[in-house]
């Protein structure tokens, strides 16, 4: 991650050649727009930081929409000289007998009238200059505010660019070539998809597709499609990763754009890692929206105690079945887990609720990860060079599993396919294998691993492929911000 030099008390004043005169140029302000959601969110928040600190022109608004239910870290949402976060009022849509898929898409689409409103609101001060919307890729219905507004919109892609390309690969197949997705539903069969070195099998598609009757490939063809109106497509990845998948966006007709790597800081460590051997704990945590029912939280507690590894488990209770909420913590976890359990693995192992991931990847004890491969996770396990063992949950999260496994040789399998709401149970066998291939893991993908970790701390550093890449973008934005 790049770092600002000294920061000048007051902002320059920059001048540019338009319809040729030269005009002083204000302060640059660009909106953010993230999908509600922590780890939206949070990979937003940090994009910010790294335009603003490389270009003082810049500064940015970013735009909370928040669920009634969400939990929100008030870490990452304070204001700073540069950056600064506009909360929008509580808009009442009730998500009744919906899905999910439609729920948000209603949700987001209700917030319209109140970006426009507070977007007046920041342009009524002559001292900023509305450069542009930057977009979650499930916002795109606010790129018609952006229009409205005489102003460029681009689209921050917080998944990975070889799943950029699978959305776009599939809605072509979807829209020209009548593909049904119903084939590969549940299926072994297989897909040539650009973006991936192996054809990819339709049990690790993202499950949403298949929910047709509930609107949840319509979704995901609505997005995909106003992805093509974006003026740039800046991706959360480095080129050194993933370069199978952006080498196959040459010669396409989607906006330009590139990729910029995003990761965090650890902030804290835990004491209890601190009495623990080097790489000797396995961290099993499964993302914001990750929880597990009592069988299944059951078998993770048998394959563990057997795996005999120490190990420190983020345990989250799944909200109610039929309920838009996310994930909470056990009121008492000694009712869900196998009878004496924590006595028994007093020495070796903790329970835990919320987890601060990234400090505790960036501990020298934690030697394994038992993750459910959402992209900000992976990014991170690669910056700390932990081994990782997937077991997706939903969403992307099969197919990044898939990759990481099959495509980049960086991780092993617990469960490729698994999705949260199919009634599968993951027994304590296939859980106890996995943890044992995981602290083994093979020494050609721990090789791979360190070579990658070496390679994600130098891409922001000046001369490495996502400072460069960071460098167009910002060229590209400004060259596109209107002069009236």
């Amino acid at each position: 991650m790049c770092h600002p030099t000294t920061k000048p008390s007051t902002h320059p004043i920059f001048f540019s050649l338009c319809s040729n005169r030269w005009l002083v140029m204000k302060q640059t302000e660009l909106v953010f727009i993230p999908s509600p959601g922590i780890s939206h969110l949070a990979a937003t928040v940090e994009i910010a930081k790294l335009l603003t600190q490389r270009d003082p022109r810049f500064s940015i608004t970013i735009i909370m929409i928040k669920f009634p239910f969400e939990f929100n870290d008030s870490s990452i949402t304070s204001n700073s000289d540069s950056i600064r976060f506009v909360t929008l009022p509580p808009v009442e849509v009730s998500p009744g007998a919906a899905a999910p898929s439609l729920f948000i898409t209603e949700f987001l689409k209700a917030q319209i009238p109140l970006l426009r409103d507070a977007v007046h609101e920041l342009t009524r001060s002559n001292s900023v200059r509305l450069g542009g919307f930057v977009i979650d890729m499930f916002c795109t219905s606010m790129i018609d505010v952006a229009d409205e507004f005489g102003v460029p919109s681009y689209l921050f892609f917080t998944s990975s660019a070889a799943f950029l390309g699978f959305m776009f690969h599939l809605q072509f197949l979807h829209d020209y070539e009548d593909l049904d997705f119903n084939e590969f539903k549940d299926s072994d069969t297989e897909l040539e998809v650009p973006s991936y070195a192996n054809p990819v099998p339709g049990k690790v598609f993202p499950p949403v597709m298949f929910d047709k009757e509930r609107g949840g490939a319509e979704m995901l063809l609505y997005h995909t499609r106003r992805f093509r109106r974006v003026n740039g497509i800046m991706v959360n990845t480095f080129v050194e990763l993933e370069s199978h998948a952006i080498q196959s966006f040459s010669g396409s007709k989607i906006p330009p754009g590139g990729s910029v790597g995003v990761q965090q800081d650890a902030s804290a460590v835990m004491s209890w890692l601190d009495d623990q051997p080097p790489s000797s704990v396995v961290f099993l945590c499964f993302g914001s929206m990750g929880g597990f029912g009592g069988d299944q939280v059951k078998e993770i507690a048998h394959g563990l105690e057997r795996s005999g590894h120490r190990f420190l488990w983020s345990l989250r209770q799944p909200p109610p079945k039929g309920k838009i909420e996310s994930p909470g913590n056990y009121a008492n976890v000694e009712e869900v887990l196998p009878e004496g359990f924590l006595h028994r693995t007093a020495r070796i192992g903790k329970v835990i609720g919320w987890a601060p991931q990234v400090a505790i990847l960036g501990h020298s004890a934690v030697g394994g990860f038992v993750s459910h491969c959402g992209w900000n996770s992976t990014l991170e396990s690669i910056y700390y060079g932990v081994p990782v063992a997937t077991w997706p949950m939903f969403a992307e999260q099969q197919i990044n599993a898939f990759q990481m496994v099959k495509d980049l040789g960086l991780a092993v399998e617990i469960k490729m396919d698994y999705n949260k709401d199919s009634s599968y149970v993951v027994s304590a066998q296939e859980i106890e294998i996995g943890l044992k291939n995981l602290i083994n893991i093979d020494n050609e993908v721990r090789k791979k691993r360190e070579e990658m970790k070496k390679i994600s701390r130098k891409v922001m550093i000046e001369g490495g492929s996502s400072h460069s890449f960071l460098g167009h973008f910002i060229e590209d934005m400004m060259a596109n911000i209107p002069c009236n």
